[in-house]
C-alpha cells in the first residue's frame, strides 16, 4: 500500500513541475507582444459533424467541458479506491482528513461570502474551496523528509474528501438549465454501467463505450456540467478482479516453467512460437489478475497528469496583468479567493481536526504534530487547477474572471510559501527517533 502511494505521490509531483511550466508560459504569452494569439488559440472553433448534426464549440469548451471530463473521470476512480482499499476505507482513519476537508472548503467559502455577500461575485464562493493535489504533492516532494510520510497520507486523503466536495458543488450549484429528459437519458446510460459491473463484464471497451458515447452527450444537454458524468462513470467500474492472487501466481508460475522448457538447448535471437504463445498467455493472466478499475488508472494517469491537466493550465492561466494591478487588489472577488486559500483552508483544516480529536472521532496519526496539520492547511491552500476550473463555471464570462484568475495565482503561492517555512521547522517536532 505504501509503495503504491508513493508511486502516485511521485508522479503527482513530477505533474507539477510540468504543471508550473505551463502556467509560467500562459502568463508570458497572455502578457507579450503575442498576447491577442493567446486569446484567439482558445477561441479558435472545432466542429464534429455526424451526418447533418454538427457540433461546434470553441477549442476552450473542448479542454474544460470534453478533456477535464477524462481528469474528473481519473478522480473518480481515486476516489472509488480509497474508499474501498485506501485511507477512507476505515471510518476510524477516514474522519480525520473528512474533517479536515469539510472544515478546509466550508471556512474558505464563508471567508468569500464576508465579502462578496449580496455582491457581483457572490456565485464565485466554490473558488477557494479546491486543493490542487498536484501541486500539493509536488511541493512536498521538493520538501522531501521534511515532511513525513503519514503527513503526505493525511493530505492525499484530504484532497480526495475535496475532491468529491468539489463534483457535488459543481453538481449541484454550477448546473443550469436541467432537462429532465436528458437526464432521464443519462440515467438509462448509468444503469447500463451498472448492469454490466453486476454482470461480470470486464471488458474496458463496453465501459468506455457506454460512458463517452452515452453517458457524457447526455450530460452534455442535461444542464449538469459534463465532468460529472467522469466521476458517475468511474464509480461503476468494477474493482473485482477476474483472477485472484493465488491462481495469478499458480498460472505464471506454470507459464514460466513451459517457456524456460521450450526454449530448448540453446539461447536464440528470437522467441519460438511456443515461447511467443507463453508470453501471450502471461500477459492474459496479468491483465486479468488487475481490475478494470486498476487499468482504466493504470493507462489514463499519466496521460492526465502530463497531458490534460497541464493543457488545461496552459488554456485558462493566461491573464494579463496590467499597470493596474491596485484594481485588483480591491475587488471584492479577489481578496475572498486569495484569503480563502491563505488563510480559510489552513484555518479550516485545523479547526475541525482539533474539533475531531477533541471530540474523539479521530486521532492525530503518529508521527504527526499539530504544526504538521497547520503545514498540511498551508499546503491544500494551493488550489490552482480545481479553482481555475470553478472559477470559469461561477464568474466565466465577466469582467471578475481575470481578478478571480489573478487571487488564484497569488493566494495559492502565498499558500505554498505559508506551508514551506513551516515544514521547515516542523520536523524538530513530533518525529520519532528513526525520522532523525
Amino acid at each position: 500500500m505504501l509503495g503504491l502511494f508513493q508511486e502516485f505521490a511521485h508522479n503527482q509531483a513530477s505533474s507539477g513541475i510540468v504543471l508550473l511550466a505551463c502556467v509560467i508560459v500562459a502568463i508570458v504569452w497572455a502578457n507579450s507582444p503575442l498576447g491577442s494569439s493567446y486569446y484567439d488559440l482558445w477561441h479558435l472553433h472545432v466542429a464534429v459533424r455526424f451526418g447533418d448534426f454538427v457540433f461546434d464549440k470553441p477549442l476552450e469548451y473542448w479542454i474544460n467541458d470534453g478533456l477535464m471530463a477524462i481528469f474528473f473521470f481519473v478522480v473518480g476512480l481515486e476516489i472509488k479506491r480509497e474508499v474501498i482499499a485506501g485511507e477512507l476505507a476505515s471510518p476510524r482513519k477516514a474522519m480525520l482528513p473528512i474533517m479536515a476537508a469539510i472544515g478546509g472548503m466550508l471556512v474558505p467559502a464563508a471567508i468569500f461570502l464576508w465579502f462578496n455577500f449580496d455582491g457581483p461575485g457572490q456565485r464565485g464562493w466554490g473558488i477557494p474551496m479546491a486543493t490542487d493535489i498536484a501541486f500539493t504533492l509536488g511541493v512536498m516532494a521538493v520538501l522531501g523528509s521534511k515532511v513525513p510520510t503519514p503527513v503526505k497520507v493525511f493530505l492525499t486523503a484530504v484532497a480526495i474528501v475535496d475532491d468529491i466536495g468539489a463534483v457535488l458543488v459543481i453538481a449541484i450549484f454550477y448546473s443550469s438549465g436541467i432537462s429532465l429528459m436528458a437526464l432521464g437519458i443519462a440515467s438509462v446510460f448509468v444503469a447500463l454501467l451498472i448492469a454490466a459491473n453486476r454482470l461480470g463484464i470486464r471488458s474496458t471497451l463496453v465501459y468506455i463505450i457506454l460512458g463517452a458515447c452515452g453517458l457524457w452527450p447526455a450530460f452534455i444537454v442535461s444542464g449538469v456540467h459534463p465532468t460529472v458524468a467522469g466521476v458517475i462513470a468511474a464509480f461503476t467500474i468494477p474493482v473485482r478482479r477476474r483472477i485472484d492472487s493465488a491462481e495469478f501466481t499458480n498460472l505464471s508460475r506454470v507459464y514460466i516453467d513451459e517457456f524456460a522448457q521450450a526454449s530448448g538447448d540453446g539461447e536464440s535471437l528470437l522467441a519460438n512460437e511456443e515461447q511467443v504463445s507463453l508470453m501471450r498467455s502471461i500477459e492474459r493472466t496479468a491483465l486479468g489478475a488487475q481490475s478494470p478499475l486498476q487499468r482504466f488508472e493504470n493507462t489514463l494517469h499519466p496521460w492526465t497528469v502530463f497531458g490534460i491537466m497541464p493543457l488545461f493550465a496552459l488554456a485558462n492561466a493566461g491573464v494579463a496583468i496590467n499597470a493596474d494591478l491596485a484594481s485588483f487588489v480591491e475587488e471584492p472577488v479577489a481578496q475572498g479567493v486569495a484569503l480563502g486559500l491563505f488563510v480559510g483552508k489552513p484555518l479550516g483544516i485545523v479547526l475541525f481536526s482539533v474539533v475531531a480529536v477533541w471530540l474523539g472521532l479521530a486521532v492525530l496519526p503518529n508521527r504527526v504534530h499539530w504544526l504538521h496539520v497547520l503545514g498540511a492547511g498551508c499546503l491544500a491552500g494551493i488550489g490552482f487547477t480545481m479553482s481555475l476550473f470553478i472559477a470559469n463555471l461561477a464568474v466565466g464570462g465577466t469582467e471578475l474572471l481575470e481578478a478571480a484568475k489573478v487571487s488564484i495565482l497569488v493566494g495559492s503561492l502565498l499558500a505554498a510559501v505559508l506551508g514551506w517555512m513551516i515544514f521547515q521547522i516542523a520536523p524538530k517536532m513530533g518525529r520519532s527517533q528513526g525520522d532523525k
